[in-house]
This record gives C-alpha cells, structure tokens and sequence, in this order.
C-alpha cells in the first residue's frame, strides 16, 4: 500500500515529484541557517519517510548559492546561553536525533552542496548517504571556533569513517574550511559539478536511484549502518541473510526475465 506523507513544512522548502523528495532550507539570505523549529522540522519529516512508500529518494538542495551555514547564531546560539542543563541537553540530542532520523530512513539521501557547508549543516552533509559538491563549497565543522567541542552530532564517529582519521582530526580539532577539491580528494563528495547544474545532476542521480530496486536500496543502506559495529564474519553472515531476502522480492524476479527478454528491467519497489 502506497502512502503520501503528511508534510506541509513551515520551515523548509519541500516538493515531491518521481518518487525525488527535493528539500531545501528557506533563507538564502542569510545562507541557509537552522532554526530550533527548523531542526525539529527535518527530524520529524525524516521520520515520517519511514513510512512513506511513495518517496522512493531523498534530495537535500542548495539554495541561492549555500548549502546550509549552520544554527543561527542570533536565534539559538544567544537563547543557549540562558538555558539550563536540562535544556542544554535537550537541545544536542534533537539535533543528533536529526541525523540519526537521516540514517534511518529507508530511502537514499543525496545531499547537493554548493557554497557554505558548516557546522551542523556540514553534519546534514555528512549524514546523507551521497554528496555531490561544486567547485565553490566550502564545508567546515567549525565547531572549536565557537568554544565548543569537534563531537557534536556523531561528528567524531561519522567523519574519520568517511575521510580517515587524521584528516578527521585535523577538520574537527582546528574547525578549518575543507576545499571541494580536498573534499573530492577525501571521499567527502562522490564528485563536484558546475553551481549551475548542482541540482540536475543530483537530481538525476536521484532519479535513477528511485528507479531502482527501492527495497534493496533500504536493505543497503541498513546494512551500511549496522555493519558498523559487526566483526567480518557477522557482516558475512548478516548480508547472507539480507541477500537471501532480497531474493525474494518481484524485483529480482523482474530482472531475471528482462535479462532473459534482454530488456531494461523496472522495478518497482517489492
């Protein structure tokens, strides 16, 4: 059974349409910053993708030239200042619960990041499963540079795993920009396009990954993340398993007979 989301985002820009659920933040002209409502907003519209079959993949866009500059200094980072522990700490697990939603939903999420990429934007960034750059981003994890810690966000389990430890350390130590070319190097971005054709191109991939085998792509992305802490003969056995229910699905069995029909395959998602 296909269900729609309910989403009417008040805080973010949201459009659906083949499959590609296209998010974008709502104030350019600030370049992109995060909200206590804005992060709220994201985490409970990643969680209500659990559930929505018709959203086949997830893209998260930039807007007017920036990806996203992180939370707003005047309307969090000053508010922080007067809250309590209590408050505090509901604060940071809201926003870990952001990326924790953006792991957990089944669907892949594409981040596209053209200009600034930092602080808990660069996290969003590097919770997605895929990131597309251009030549003008400018991702920072510049945390230190407000006084506060590199491990916010899962920062420090998520990013040595994505571009090795040392340099890890070294962007989340000293909070210094990364290069799109340092980032392309790295394995940060699967690779940088042109500002102008950031949205299509990720979009394309998108495209052609909702096209794909939708429940494989979750079977994927789940073992991604749980293989994590699995020793290899756990992972051996665990995608054994996965594997063997994949096998099951029509869309194994479609691919088998538009091979032998030597056709394309479509796939549709069971």
């Amino acid at each position: 059974m296909t269900t729609t989301p309910t989403i009417v985002p008040r805080h973010f820009n949201w459009r659906l349409a083949n499959g590609v659920a296209v998010i974008s933040l709502g104030r350019p002209e600030r370049k992109n910053p995060l909200t206590f409502d804005s992060y709220a907003e994201l985490r409970d519209t990643f969680r209500v993708l659990t559930a929505a079959d018709d959203v086949k993949a997830v893209l998260i866009a930039s807007n007017g030239g920036n990806f996203c500059s992180g939370g707003d200094v005047h309307d969090i980072i000053g508010p922080l200042l007067q809250r309590d522990m209590k408050g505090l700490i509901a604060f940071t697990r809201m926003t870990g619960d952001l990326v924790k939603a953006i792991r957990a939903c089944p669907q892949p999420v594409i981040a596209a990041v053209d200009g600034v990429c930092a602080g808990a934007g660069a996290m969003i960034a590097l919770a997605a499963d895929l990131r597309i750059g251009t030549p003008n981003a400018k991702t920072a994890f510049l945390f230190t540079r407000v006084g506060l810690a590199g491990c916010d966000m899962g920062a420090c389990a998520m990013l040595p795993r994505l571009i090795g430890q040392g340099r890890a350390a070294e962007l989340l130590l000293t909070g210094r920009t990364m290069s799109a070319e340092e980032g392309e190097r790295w394995g940060f971005f699967s690779r940088l396009v042109a500002p102008e054709a950031l949205e299509a191109e990720a979009n394309a991939l998108a495209t052609r990954l909702a096209e794909g085998p939708t429940f494989a792509h979750m079977m994927t992305k789940t073992m991604l993340n749980q293989e994590w802490s699995m020793s290899l003969d756990q992972a051996i056995e665990a995608e054994a398993q996965a594997q063997a229910i994949c096998m099951q699905t029509r869309d194994f069995r479609r691919a088998y007979e538009a091979f032998v029909g030597k056709q394309k395959p479509k796939f549709v998602g069971d």
